[in-house]
């Protein structure tokens, strides 16, 4: 996949149930400055995701990500691990079947999934409540 597929799959998964035109997505997925230089650039890379099944198309001509649920599963739950990671439990030979090690990270699928690449949960710094307001003792 290359960068324009990627910018489009990542501005799809911003509304995976919506439809969206052709312009807009031109307009809002690679930034004003590359829409004025060509208005037509996602057109090529959307043709592209079409065939590939990544994305779908409507009679209207608007664009979507295609639903995970259509597509077949493996029945192992997929997630994304760096390319260190998964060198290293490759070199050691660990296998927790519930890992691919053999699939490369940030596939069309994975872009099409409707959840986040990366999942982090922020905690308060020491000293501070979850509220925001400062710890009194």
């Amino acid at each position: 996949m290359d960068a324009d597929q990627t910018l489009i799959c990542q501005y799809l998964k911003q509304s995976p149930e919506e439809f969206v035109s052709r312009k807009e997505i031109c307009r809002r997925a690679g930034g004003k400055w590359r829409y004025r230089e060509d208005e037509t650039w996602a057109v090529p890379a959307l043709r592209q995701l079409v065939e590939r099944k990544v994305v779908e198309s409507n009679d209207t001509g608007h664009f979507r990500l295609i639903k995970e649920g259509s597509k077949p599963t493996t029945g192992k739950q997929r997630f994304w691990l760096s390319p260190a990671i998964r060198a290293t439990l490759k070199r050691n030979a660990q296998n927790f079947e519930t890992i691919d090690l053999d699939r490369e990270p940030e596939t069309a699928e994975q872009l099409a999934s409707p959840g986040p690449l990366l999942e982090y949960q922020s905690r308060a710094p020491f000293g501070h409540s979850a509220a925001g307001g400062n710890k009194v003792d």
